[in-house]
């Protein structure tokens, strides 16, 4: 008598694998592990968006808050599709576009030290957009570390176009902070910062270097 193979045992048995199964399994161990710590990192800094939100006065910084969140909210929606099937997600990747200009101001201008909040009261903008630009600091270098260990290459290059959004969404952030004197950027003296531009100089470059 012939032996069924092993679709009928698992139509038989009741257990046949879903479609989408064996896609699911071209992930690492260690992959699984970080995609995890990414994508709880994204919710945390959404869930977090929402409660700033209630508490930002500037209309700019509420601005920025928003579009941020919605643009996060699309990133992760990406994120969970391709880690969950392996493959391209619906939506592909997109690139966060900021609403400030990229003029910083340099310089330092005395001001209050700074103490901790005593009170949900002490919460202030400047505060808020400091969480704000923490958060997607901290991002922008979990994604890049955690990039370099995915071995599926769909789930490796989201998580790795995802690195330079959070990077603008971090430089949108300091601008407003830098226009508003909440980060100032100190500079050096221009015979030190001369000295140090012309630490380096170039070389040839050997062989073919077209790709």
């Amino acid at each position: 008598m012939q032996k069924p193979n092993q679709n009928q045992n698992q139509q038989m048995g009741g257990t046949q694998m879903p479609p989408n199964m064996m896609q699911n399994k071209n992930h690492g161990g260690h992959e699984m592990f970080d995609a995890h710590e990414v994508i709880a990192g994204i919710i945390s800094m959404l869930d977090q968006y929402q409660m700033y939100e209630q508490h930002i006065q500037n209309p700019e910084l509420k601005d920025i808050a928003q579009r941020q969140s919605a643009f996060v909210t699309q990133m992760y929606n990406t994120i969970v599709q391709s880690f969950q099937t392996g493959q391209d997600p619906t939506q592909s990747t997109q690139q966060y576009k900021m609403a400030q200009n990229n003029d910083a101001v340099y310089g330092l201008k005395p001001g209050q030290p700074k103490k901790p909040n005593q009170s949900v009261n002490d919460l202030s903008d400047q505060g808020l957009s400091a969480y704000m630009l923490g958060q997607t600091k901290s991002l922008a270098t979990l994604l890049a570390m955690t990039a370099l260990e995915m071995t599926n290459p769909v789930l490796r290059r989201v998580i790795a176009d995802s690195v330079p959004n959070f990077i603008e969404m971090s430089y949108e952030t300091f601008l407003y902070q830098n226009k508003h004197g909440y980060y100032q950027v100190p500079q050096l003296q221009q015979q030190d910062m001369n000295q140090m531009l012309q630490s380096y100089t170039t070389v040839p470059v050997q062989g073919n270097t077209t790709h």
